[in-house]
């Protein structure tokens, strides 16, 4: 931002007398609520720092960091004692006055668009820094950035101010829509370069799965050339690769021989490859079944990434930061989302509604469309009662993820602990709630 902007910014925000809420929404963004209605979102990236408003703003994952903590803590439910931009540089200083359970404390919360040294810093009343959103060592910089350190200013530089003035209101909201657009092209991409992914690799094992035709002939192949084999055992040697015979209609036929199998072991080896091919032939269809769901639920997904018209409804699809070192492996038995914070699992096919089921726990949320075979969601709950908007969101889910048409549809949920397992994933559950879901007609790209 330039120096003009932040100086009319300063003059817009003095209308406010408290900061009743701030949080870290994004790696370099802070939200500072000053009433009801608007957050201002301080975009802290280097080179790119702006300025936005928004009514309520979105954040894709919790952080807790020592920064978020004390900026959270120290800055929610504050009194604006000044604000004022520092002379000849771009940097807005907030002096507030903070309440907690011990003591009243003034302290002071810097914003420094400062191109490459661009920062978010807590100060003490002394100038002694708190915490940073980026600290500095003084192998970088004259100017060290550390907890416990005096804060020394930064050179004057001399700033001019345009001779119109700045629409700070008409900056605000077009920063605002040059984001969403920046951020959402950028989000949409990476989840269709991996989603498109993880789709071309499942409709690769598909396309590879042989049918049951294949699979019985290959079972008729193998114990025939089982059966020939044993019948001409004294007819091979040890070094031979290939037999010559005839089969049991006298007709000539010739039989690789596998390398490192020993003669009087060939019959075995081929009866074992008649049995391989018989039990997939049986249980083809089943494997068929699990990887159609999967390409169907990609493709589905596919859709939805690409249909999305602002960041909010892409919000889920995003991989959680936080925690990742308390779960290194990830989940093969459902697809996860995150909804607000909330962990959420949905089963793509039966066998992951099943196993759905088995792992979680009586306290999470569980929810089905009413009436119809759909996709199982669990929401993990650690027992805290959860949002309305988590469950709106969870069973919108859980109804693009079940059926491609549509209309309104009933989605029942409760604690896992009323579900009660039947046949297959059917299930018999009490003490439930509904919601309605409405779904609109999406296009769905292949």
């Amino acid at each position: 931002m330039t120096y003009g902007e932040l100086v009319a910014l300063q003059k817009h925000l003095m209308q406010f007398d408290t900061i009743f809420k701030a949080k870290r929404i994004g790696d370099n963004t802070i939200s500072l609520r000053f009433d009801k209605e608007f957050e201002y979102c301080f975009v802290m990236t280097r080179g790119e720092s702006m300025v936005y408003k928004t009514a309520q703003a979105p954040y894709t994952q919790n952080y807790n960091a020592p920064f978020d903590n004390l900026i959270e803590s120290l800055v929610s439910y504050s009194n604006i004692l000044d604000i004022k931009v520092l002379p000849n540089d771009r940097v807005l200083c907030f002096t507030l006055q903070t309440k907690n359970k011990y003591k009243i404390q003034t302290i002071i919360l810097q914003f420094e668009f400062t191109g490459r040294h661009t920062n978010v810093i807590l100060l003490d009343e002394n100038k002694i820094i708190i915490e940073a959103l980026r600290h500095i060592d003084a192998s970088k910089s004259f100017r060290v950035i550390r907890p416990g350190v005096e804060l020394i200013d930064l050179p004057p530089r001399k700033q001019t101010i345009a001779l119109d003035g700045v629409d700070i209101e008409d900056l605000l909201e077009k920063n605002y829509l040059s984001l969403q657009e920046k951020a959402l092209k950028s989000i949409k991409q990476n989840l269709i370069n991996a989603t498109q992914k993880k789709y071309d690799k499942l409709y690769k094992l598909l396309s590879s799965l042989p049918n049951e035709i294949t699979l019985q002939k290959e079972y008729e192949k193998y114990n025939l050339y089982g059966s020939i084999v044993l019948a001409n055992l004294h007819n091979i040697k040890a070094y031979d690769t290939k037999l010559k015979t005839e089969d049991f209609e006298s007709k000539p036929i010739t039989i690789d021989l596998p390398k490192h199998i020993s003669t009087n072991r060939l019959g075995e080896y081929f009866f074992t490859m008649a049995k391989k091919a018989k039990n997939k032939a049986v249980h083809v269809h089943i494997e068929r079944e699990n990887l159609e769901s999967k390409v169907s639920f990609y493709k589905t997904l596919l859709g939805l990434i690409n249909n999305a018209t602002t960041t909010e409804q892409l919000t889920p699809f995003l991989p959680q930061k936080s925690g990742q070192k308390k779960e290194k492996k990830k989940s093969d038995d459902a697809q996860i989302v995150w909804i607000e914070g909330y962990k959420v699992f949905i089963g793509r096919n039966k066998k992951e509604n099943k196993k759905l089921l088995a792992l979680a726990k009586a306290n999470d949320t569980w929810m089905h469309i009413q009436g119809i075979p759909s996709s199982h969601v669990i929401i993990k709950t650690d027992k805290q009662s959860i949002p309305q908007s988590v469950i709106k969101s969870a069973a919108k889910l859980c109804v693009d993820f079940s059926t491609d048409k549509a209309g309104e549809y009933k989605v029942d949920f409760t604690k896992r602990k009323f579900v009660k397992t039947q046949e297959e994933a059917n299930v018999f559950y009490t003490n439930y709630e509904t919601i309605i879901i409405t779904k609109e007609g999406i296009e769905i790209r292949s």
